[in-house]
């Protein structure tokens, strides 16, 4: 949890503000999160709103969109209102943390085994969305929330989805550096490939710390698969199917995205996900302060 700033809303539909979820100076965060809790005290939510800069319709049509996919792995909409100019959506609310607060909380790169599942089950994410026709055209370190049952993608606001009609495929203007595409970054539309080699920033980032490592800089044992992945042909990418296969062989495939079951943690990033629960269990609302 972070402290609100002072131009931080202090309300959000029927949602009261209690904190932020990332920290000052986060880079590549696609929406604006903040943890909140409606004006009964009975429920608390992620509430996200568009980043700052972004385009409010853009981002709520496709808001709109993910809420209507309920494939496993992908942060759930469950609830979304406001206006045109200020739109938001709202998903009850699991401790856990965006992938530069799992570095952070760690001390730096994390484990490869924990790397593995990581990727693994966002491998396995992106292809139950992908044989539905969606691309997420956003995937990106602060879009990763890893909970106590392992990683989920969220910021829907960055989705493209072939259902949707006229949906711009002009990247967004936060993502973070190298988790674009070069033919996207050449104006190209977002597609499946361009998942893929945001899937590769991903990896690289979590086991290095950095999204554009020196290739000698990934451990060895992933630098085959994060080098097909971030390859500059999109035609020489692999499918999800091919990530998941690599990074766990043998795993079952439907296993990983969704589960309900705890993944193994390391202590500190446990201490950390226990530490948000805490803080907000004992966040008071406004009104209940004295």
């Amino acid at each position: 949890m972070e402290r609100l700033r002072q131009d931080d809303p202090a309300r959000i539909g029927d949602f009261v503000t209690l904190a932020r979820l990332d920290a000052d100076g986060s880079r590549g965060v696609p929406e604006r999160r903040y943890l909140a809790r409606s004006a009964d005290g009975g429920r608390t939510v992620l509430v996200s709103l568009p980043p700052v800069g972004g385009d409010p319709a853009r981002w709520a049509a496709e808001v709109q969109q993910a809420a209507r996919l309920a494939q496993p792995g992908f942060w759930p909409v469950v609830e979304f209102g406001g206006t045109s100019a200020f739109p938001w959506y709202a998903s009850p609310y699991r401790p856990a943390l965006p992938l530069p607060a799992v570095l952070a909380a760690h001390g730096g790169p994390l484990p490869e085994p924990l790397v593995r599942m990581l990727g693994g089950t966002l491998a396995e994410a992106l292809a139950s969305a992908h044989v539905l026709g969606i691309v997420h055209g956003g995937v990106c370190p602060a879009g990763v929330l890893l909970t106590a049952c392992g990683p989920f993608l969220g910021c829907f606001g960055a989705m493209r989805a072939t259902a949707v009609a006229g949906a711009s495929a002009a990247p967004a203007s936060w993502l973070e550096t190298g988790c674009l595409a070069p033919e996207l970054a050449a104006g190209g539309p977002a597609d499946r490939a361009g998942d893929i080699y945001a899937l590769g920033a991903v990896l690289a980032y979590a086991a290095t710390g950095h999204t554009v490592p020196e290739r000698q800089e990934i451990p060895a044992g992933l630098r085959d698969i994060v080098t097909a992945c971030r390859s500059r042909d999109a035609d020489r990418r692999p499918e999800p199917a091919r990530v998941l296969a690599e990074l766990l062989p043998g795993a079952a495939y439907g296993a990983l995205a969704g589960s309900t079951e705890p993944v193994s943690l390391p202590g500190r990033v446990v201490a950390a996900l226990s530490r948000q629960s805490a803080e907000v269990l004992a966040a008071a609302l406004p009104t209940q302060e004295r």
